[in-house]
């Protein structure tokens, strides 16, 4: 009966071994208890997004590089944000589908501080371009005589230059640093363990981050986009009150047409990208306040509905921008299926 007995408590500590991310290390953290099943759905479900957010983004990056007649100001912004889309897919994506499914971080300290730190540079990226976007839009439409002056090919890479560098500075400062944990030491001492990777705010600078990457660029955006929604109107009904008397210049209201239409797509982009991540951020801003309270597998659920707002910028550009459907066919045809299809023009 003693061998029975020792048998079975050497099979009780193989499973509580295979329970840990690192059997080896005496600190280490515990894996999520999933079944095989669910964490093969995980997998199944969220890889396809990583896919196409990689893939979609980069065409985008090669759709704006290839054609001339796309060098424009604003499409120079959405080439910046693709890229961004496109790293963020390529480079965070991955590791944390692997961090969630498994509840494990398997690559250390160092690289969970780099890509803690990256994970929110892109974050913070993604929002100040669309919020540039809004600022681009708000010119084109209120001033179009002074759009094209003020703002040229020149200006608009210095506005992305200084938003890369104002969300890497932000970003590895307060992660390196970490005074996003000054006076979480005692929680920080219940739940360290080897395999954690989690980037917690105190409520100080819970506030501070979700202000500065979230609500006040989604503030800006939301004016402006309210402010030239209502003057695209008061110039619909100019045009229409001209065209009736017979006095509308067909090449101006052409080009107006075009300009409302590209301010109503990158409108649903900034509203998707509100709707994606404001639950993430509410949550940050929140959990602090509430003890951290909010589960893990929540957080992470938030995150990843965040991510999907860097898979849906390419479809929307397909489905809502006739310069950028066309141009995705061009490239289609002739670089996947190897077809030169003369009569599709931008």
């Amino acid at each position: 009966m003693e061998w029975i007995e020792n048998l079975t408590n050497a099979t009780h500590a193989d499973v509580d071994m295979a329970l840990l991310c690192f059997p080896l290390e005496p600190d280490s953290c515990t894996r999520k208890p999933r079944f095989f099943v669910i964490r093969v759905a995980m997998y199944i479900l969220m890889l396809p997004t990583v896919l196409m957010t990689v893939f979609g983004n980069l065409l985008v990056i090669i759709t704006i590089s290839h054609f001339k007649q796309l060098h424009s100001p604003t499409n120079f912004i959405i080439l910046s944000l693709a890229i961004v889309d496109c790293l963020l897919g390529s480079m965070i994506m991955p590791f944390s589908m692997v961090r969630w499914v498994e509840g494990c971080w398997f690559l250390g300290e160092i690289f969970c501080k780099i890509h803690s730190s990256l994970d929110m540079t892109l974050s913070i990226v993604s929002i100040l371009h669309l919020c540039l976007v809004s600022i681009d839009r708000y010119m084109a439409i209120t001033d179009p005589l002074g759009y094209k002056m003020k703002v040229t090919n020149d200006t608009v890479i210095v506005g992305i230059a200084v938003i890369w560098l104002f969300s890497f500075s932000f970003s590895f400062g307060v992660v390196l640093s970490n005074i996003n944990l000054q006076g979480l030491e005692d929680l920080l001492m219940l739940s360290s363990c080897f395999g954690n990777c989690a980037l917690i705010f105190n409520k100080q600078w819970g506030v501070i981050a979700s202000l500065v990457a979230f609500f006040i660029p989604g503030t800006i955006m939301s004016c402006l986009y309210l402010k030239i929604f209502h003057v695209a109107r008061k110039q619909a009904k100019v045009m229409a009150e001209m065209s009736t008397i017979g006095k509308s210049d067909t090449k101006n209201h052409s080009s107006e047409q075009r300009e409302r239409k590209a301010a109503k797509t990158l409108g649903i982009v900034m509203g998707i990208f509100l709707l994606c991540w404001l639950p993430f951020f509410t949550a940050t801003i929140a959990d602090p306040f509430l003890d951290f309270s909010t589960p893990i597998d929540v957080f992470d659920a938030l995150v990843w509905f965040g991510y999907l707002n860097s898979t849906c910028n390419p479809l929307i550009y397909g489905f809502f921008y006739p310069r950028f459907q066309r141009a995705f066919k061009i490239i289609i045809y002739k670089y996947v299926f190897h077809i030169n299809n003369m009569n599709l023009t931008l």
